[in-house]
């Protein structure tokens, strides 16, 4: 849920910028200045959304990345515990119960 959601009057008498200061339309304000800044608002939140989808599939990627590696490490590091596992059942007098 979006936070000014829970501070947003029910009438439609408050415009918020960017910063979610309510903007209150003045009676000498006319329709048309009204509508631009409606209009400007749509457009940067646009460009906003952009950047954030940029963001996202960067981080994404990023994700993408470090997970392969994870695995990667995780599989090499079973293969070194196994290859050390070998080694100690090939030193003499090691038994089982040794090993315990």
């Amino acid at each position: 849920m979006y936070p000014w959601r829970h501070h947003r009057p029910s009438s439609l008498r408050y415009l918020y910028n960017e910063g979610l200061t309510p903007i209150t339309p003045s009676p000498a304000m006319s329709s048309p200045d009204l509508i631009d800044q409606i209009a400007e608002r749509v457009e940067r939140l646009l460009v906003r959304h952009e950047e954030l989808q940029r963001t996202n599939d960067l981080l994404a990627e990023q994700v993408q990345a470090l997970t392969h590696e994870r695995d990667s490490l995780k599989s090499r590091l079973s293969a070194a515990r196994a290859r050390v596992d070998a080694l100690i059942d090939r030193l003499p007098g090691t038994t089982e119960q040794e090993q315990a």
